[in-house]
């Protein structure tokens, strides 16, 4: 009989640790969720002003793996694309939608999500979706690697 107790005991005891350490989780994948939907916010904003600090939203080694071009890796890459972005003019903004956050919110979290980019004035130019690596610095949650495609056939 006292073994049956110690069974149940251990077994309520591992399932309430495994229950607590589950919605720890949950939580700190809910805290980033927001941070990285913030970011994203900022972003958008940024982008609309043309303001090439947008590239603080990134790590100092991030890489932006955008379609039909090779890499655009580190801060100087990243602010020269910018920098020509907001001069050919075209476009006005982004906008991005986070649909799931994966990832143990610790180091490393990756977001997917839809995006739209919009032109001068504000007509949708094109939609597609991405994933986002996070990187957790001392500066709050930046991107390290952001990935994109459009739904739409090249033409």
């Amino acid at each position: 009989m006292k073994q049956k107790h110690f069974i149940t005991t251990i077994a309520c005891l591992t399932l309430f640790f495994v229950y607590n350490n589950c919605r720890a989780q949950a939580n700190s994948t809910s805290t980033v969720k927001n941070e990285i939907e913030k970011t994203n916010t900022l972003y958008f904003n940024l982008f609309e002003k043309n303001d090439g600090s947008i590239v603080n939203l990134y790590t100092d080694d991030a890489c932006l793996l955008a379609p039909n071009m090779p890499p655009i890796s580190g801060r100087e890459a990243l602010e020269k694309d910018f920098k020509d972005t907001f001069a050919a003019g075209k476009v006005k903004g982004v906008k991005f939608q986070t649909s799931y956050i994966y990832g143990d919110g610790k180091e490393y979290v990756t977001e997917e999500g839809s995006w739209q980019v919009f032109d001068l004035s504000g007509k949708l130019l094109d939609d597609g979706k991405y994933l986002k690596l996070w990187k957790r610095t001392s500066a709050g949650w930046k991107i390290f690697r952001d990935s994109f495609n459009s739904n739409h056939k090249a033409q």
